[in-house]
């Protein structure tokens, strides 16, 4: 049974891991343009970032599967890098994962941000330091406890994700089953035993991650 457990946990944490670290630079850098840029086309692609919080797991997960699929235009793409597709395989949980808590990053990042003076900011242009260096010393800095909060979020909601990654990267015992999967496949088999404990240890992890997550931004307080 012990196998039946460890796997789904720590495949579960290195998808939810590995997409943190990718929302966490991309989500970071899309909060920043949100936050501090006036453009055409601003309203729609803010909503285009929205969508996976409101849409169906379901539907994010098809919409995955058109893009990265064997015919899909990204999924094209890789083929011919990779020579094979990311389907079904830890990639596309990660995927999944990524697109489902990027919003998360990047609106509590975002309003991280523009609670940031834009004085202290200008001050800084004044004395010759260019954009980035403004952002990358000044604003994220003082933003951080919001983008800390964001990829906290973003972590939680990876480690929980089923209905993207099912669609995507399918349910393979001993290569994509993560956590709630495994708990969805343990309860349709009836093997209640299996379910409770993998409830129980994914809750542990949700609570444990609040906690740290709490202690670690009071230690941010400046």
């Amino acid at each position: 049974m012990m196998d039946k457990i460890w796997f789904p946990i720590s495949l579960t944490l290195w998808v939810a891991a590995i997409s943190s670290i990718l929302v966490l630079c991309s989500g970071v850098t899309i909060a920043y343009v949100f936050a501090r840029r006036d453009f055409r086309g601003k309203e729609l692609a803010e909503l285009l970032i929205t969508l996976p919080l409101v849409l169906p797991p379901t539907v994010i997960g098809y919409l995955l599967v058109v893009l990265v699929g064997r015919n899909g235009f990204l999924g094209q793409m890789i083929f011919d890098v990779l020579g094979k597709g990311i389907m079904f395989t830890w990639q596309a949980a990660v995927i999944a994962a990524y697109t489902v808590s990027l919003p998360l990053m990047v609106y509590t990042a975002k309003a991280a941000i523009e609670a940031v003076d834009r004085e202290i900011e200008y001050a800084a242009y004044t004395l010759g330091r260019s954009e980035l260096e403004t952002a990358l010393q000044i604003t994220l800095p003082l933003a951080k406890k919001g983008i800390l909060a964001g990829l906290i979020l973003s972590f939680a909601r990876a480690i929980g994700e089923f209905g993207a990654t099912l669609m995507l990267a399918g349910n393979i015992p001993g290569k994509t089953n993560t956590m709630s999967i495994s708990i969805y496949s343990a309860f349709q088999a009836g093997n209640n035993e299996l379910a409770e404990v993998l409830v129980l240890i994914l809750v542990f992890m949700s609570l444990l991650t609040i906690a740290l997550t709490g202690k670690f931004a009071g230690k941010l307080e400046v």
